[in-house]
């Protein structure tokens, strides 16, 4: 597999030393990796010829920054909001409440060091992208940076947007979450291309860590143009009676790949793992998710749903591990792919392996298209077929989003839907 450099990445001078150190290691170690290969399990189904990065770099020249922070649009009053134009920060507002640190990773690098190094990229990434997040830890240099503290709710959402900008340019934006005890927060990540026809490349990483008896809930938009690549890996870890909420929507990209691991490591702990997917045209969306119960007494439930049109793809790949001594776990995994077209293609592979004994859990998966006599219905009420298959697939995902139970977030996501649906239908990207 081609690399887009050969050379490690340069270390900010500002940055701690424990970084520059971890960089290096880093950049070490993804040299060390091999390239997936076709046979590899965690790669099944998988275009590797995706993985040829070749010929993508750092950002060149300032970002039209005025006009990307003008089309920042996101919800009406967050709690915080960012704009992030190739990595380099642009636009930062916060009314948080006293006690929370909400910043620039960059800026939480020099000002909170030790809180940075206690949390940062800590567990092992196992579901296929190792050397990916290797190249991530050594190249990252910004992104979002919370800690909340203990017995803090914050009100309303933390809004972060993550814009790519010219040719062949890659990102690497890192999203580092932790919360304290009994404290609450929900973050939103939104990554999108300054324009239609550029190819870029986001590389992007999440340490969620939630403390006990905490509420973390996190929302990744994914709308990049078709011609953009994006690997995300999401690792969370949940500790006693803590609940971690993830919700994913790819609407963009020629190909997203997404790893999703929820570790479950304190009694009483609930994970809640969502996404949304509507590829068409040629667009494949990768996705690989891991709920790893550690303690007794934890929840766990993932529900992913694909909406597929024309000669698009869908991987789905997911597993339930229960630890020996996880005693009386609950947990479920769906996924549900709704076939628009006789072309596209999806796969799902979904997984259990139990170590414990009084346990709950269960899998499956269903890939189907939609029956004529809900067109029928439709259609006798005066909705044209093209109309009724939208309203259809539609529904197919609102039920998904409502999980998140929060209508701003919501009506967001939706705003996204529903862009989406309309591109489909004028042919558009």
């Amino acid at each position: 597999m081609a690399t887009m450099t050969t050379t490690a990445p340069q270390t900010p001078a500002i940055f701690p030393a424990w970084f520059a150190a971890r960089q290096q290691q880093a950049w070490q170690r993804y040299l060390a990796t091999p390239a997936p290969k076709r046979g590899d399990e965690t790669w099944r189904f998988s275009n590797i010829k995706q993985l040829d990065f070749e010929g993508f770099s750092g950002s060149a020249g300032a970002p039209p920054a005025a006009d990307l922070l003008a089309r920042s649009s996101g919800l009406e009053s967050p709690a915080a909001k960012f704009v992030f134009v190739n990595d380099t920060l642009i636009h930062a507002a916060s009314h948080l409440p006293d006690g929370v640190i909400c910043l620039p990773l960059a800026e939480a690098l020099v000002k909170h060091s030790e809180l940075v190094a206690a949390h940062f990229m800590r567990q092992e990434t196992r579901l296929g992208s190792a050397r990916f997040a290797a190249l991530h830890e050594a190249a990252v240099s910004n992104g979002l940076f919370v800690h909340t503290g203990d017995h803090v709710e914050i009100p309303g959402t933390i809004e972060v947007h993550h814009w790519i900008s010219g040719s062949n340019t890659v990102i690497f934006p890192h999203t580092l979450v932790i919360t304290g005890n009994n404290s609450k927060v929900r973050v939103i990540d939104i990554f999108r291309s300054a324009d239609d026809l550029d190819p870029g490349l986001a590389i992007a990483f999440n340490d969620l860590a939630a403390g006990p008896g905490s509420q973390l809930d996190y929302v990744a938009i994914q709308d990049l143009n078709e011609v953009t690549r994006i690997i995300q890996i999401n690792e969370t870890s949940a500790t006693s009676d803590a609940s971690v909420k993830g919700f994913i929507l790819n609407t963009g990209a020629s190909w997203a790949r997404n790893e999703c691991l929820s570790r479950l490591e304190g009694a009483g702990s609930r994970s809640l793992m969502l996404a949304v997917s509507i590829p068409a045209r040629e667009q494949e969306y990768d996705q690989r998710t891991f709920q790893h119960h550690v303690s007794q007494g934890t929840y766990s439930d993932l529900l992913y749903k694909n909406t597929l049109y024309d000669n698009s793809k869908t991987i789905f790949s997911g597993l339930i591990r229960v630890d020996q001594d996880a005693h009386h776990t609950d947990a479920y995994q769906t996924c549900r792919n709704l076939l628009m077209s006789d072309t596209c293609e999806a796969n799902s592979m979904p997984g259990l392996e139990i170590n414990a004994d009084q346990v709950k859990c269960s899998h499956g998966s269903t890939s189907s298209q939609i029956h004529d006599d809900e067109i029928f219905y439709l259609r006798t009420r005066g909705i044209d077929p093209v109309s009724a298959r939208q309203l259809i697939a539609r529904g197919f995902s609102v039920d998904v989003v409502a999980r998140l139970e929060d209508e701003p977030t919501e009506s967001l996501v939706l705003r996204f839907v529903d862009d989406k649906f309309a591109r489909i239908v004028s042919g558009g990207a």
